[in-house]
């Protein structure tokens, strides 16, 4: 029985289960390198916007602001370390793309039909839109096998 995981590997060989993660060898490339300015692009833009504020007014904010704010900079320390492990960290870019769609189709798209969109309200939406981006990059084939089709994991 030759298992990836106790197979020895030669100089120059990397087992199947080490670098970008199971199956990321499926991946071309250039595919990788898609998904790595996925992360850059999020976990930059993220840190622009969000780390000055966090870590100079974290504690005069609203609660739940501080909260978001918190959330948002860990999103993306997580999205920088997407850029080292662009197939492992695919839940990053999932997440990222459904808190957005969800908040635009539940909360914008309810706003613009009604025609009741304040500023701020269309800031939130012009920064979601951003979405399309990560939807993009994210390689959905790979997405639908390992998490749609694909096994889980066992229970016991």
């Amino acid at each position: 029985m030759d298992s990836v995981a106790n197979r020895v590997v030669g100089p120059g060989e990397r087992r199947d289960d080490e670098g970008s993660g199971a199956g990321a060898g499926r991946l071309s490339l250039r595919r990788l390198y898609l998904l790595r300015a996925g992360y850059a692009f999020l976990g930059i833009g993220l840190a622009v916007v969000e780390w000055r504020g966090v870590f100079n007014s974290v504690h005069s904010q609203p609660l739940m602001d501080g909260v978001v704010d918190c959330m948002l900079v860990a999103l993306s320390l997580l999205a920088l370390l997407g850029i080292r492990y662009p197939v492992r960290m695919l839940p990053v870019l999932l997440f990222e793309s459904a808190w957005k769609l969800i908040w635009l189709t539940v909360v914008g798209l309810p706003l613009w039909i009604s025609d009741d969109m304040d500023p701020a309200a269309r800031e939130v939406v012009y920064s979601c839109l951003l979405v399309v981006v990560v939807l993009a990059v994210i390689p959905w084939v790979h997405v639908h096998s390992h998490y749609v089709v694909n096994r889980g994991e066992r229970w016991r």
